[in-house]
């Protein structure tokens, strides 16, 4: 189960503030040791968070349904801001931001963005919608214990959902996935077929499944995922924030996540 922590959940440690030490590359610091005044970029000082607000991550492997349970989340619990990493790691190349161009020198190298300017970038997000007192569903990172140390050092996450979906059930999901290259509509045979069998809806055109898609392809992203991630669920569960939900279907598994939810923000 999730549980209570003593602290604000939201605040950053000022354990580590005190140090002002600004991270390589990045511009991002820790909180200066003023009580209300707290800046989390090199360039930005904002207010201390709310004492009722949360900083959640979301866990689940790729195709295992984590958007739709997210976007289910932040319908029933607005004081939720979404954050996807990897959303806002190509929002901030495209724009051309000056975490953005950092970012894209390493992915032009063919090199991992590092961790202390991913935990930039999401601060940079997350910061104004602390100050406001609203909680945030992190998704995408961390991605392994290493950048869950480094995102603690920030920032504390309360709250960690994990959706543990058996891999034959994604596997099955995927595979069964067909795209209109031209479009990107996607179908399924099992809950969206298209009107005609192998053949787009719009256009007439062919169906095709990505490479991606295959079975075995598909079930060693998957392994791959769980042997970065088990960790990452160990370090969780041994901080006493993690929470599982079993099963296949999400909207079967949804009404226990909102439950686990309600009974933690002490909602009725």
């Amino acid at each position: 189960m999730f549980s209570f922590v003593p602290r604000a959940s939201c605040s950053l440690h000022p354990e580590k503030a005190s140090k002002m030490i600004v991270l390589a590359k990045t511009g991002l610091r820790r909180l200066s040791t003023a009580p209300k005044q707290r800046s989390f970029m090199s360039s930005m000082t904002v207010s201390a968070p709310e004492e009722d607000c949360h900083f959640a991550l979301i866990l689940g492997k790729p195709g295992g349904g984590k958007g739709t349970i997210s976007g289910k989340i932040l319908k029933d619990f607005p004081q939720f801001h979404h954050i996807s990493t990897g959303d806002l790691l190509r929002m901030h190349v495209r724009e051309q931001t000056r975490l953005g161009k950092e970012a894209k020198s390493y992915m032009d190298e063919g090199l991992l963005v590092p961790d202390e300017l991913m935990i930039g970038l999401v601060m940079e997000e997350a910061t104004p919608n602390l100050e406001e007192g609203r909680s945030l569903l992190l998704d995408g990172f961390p991605r392994t214990v290493g950048q869950a140390e480094h995102l603690e050092e920030v920032v504390h996450v309360d709250m960690v959902i994990n959706l543990d979906i058996p891999t034959e059930t994604i596997v099955n999901r995927i595979a069964d996935r067909w795209i209109h290259p031209a479009s990107g509509r996607i179908y399924s045979y099992s809950y969206k077929p298209p009107k005609v069998e192998g053949l787009d809806d719009e256009t007439g055109e062919p169906l095709v499944q990505r490479p991606d898609d295959q079975p075995e392809k598909v079930r060693a992203r998957l392994a791959q995922y769980d042997e970065v991630t088990s960790p990452l669920v160990e370090y969780y569960a041994k901080n006493g924030v993690l929470e599982n939900f079993h099963g296949t279907k999400s909207d079967v598994i949804y009404p226990q996540v909102k439950a686990c939810l309600e009974k933690y923000l002490g909602e009725p």
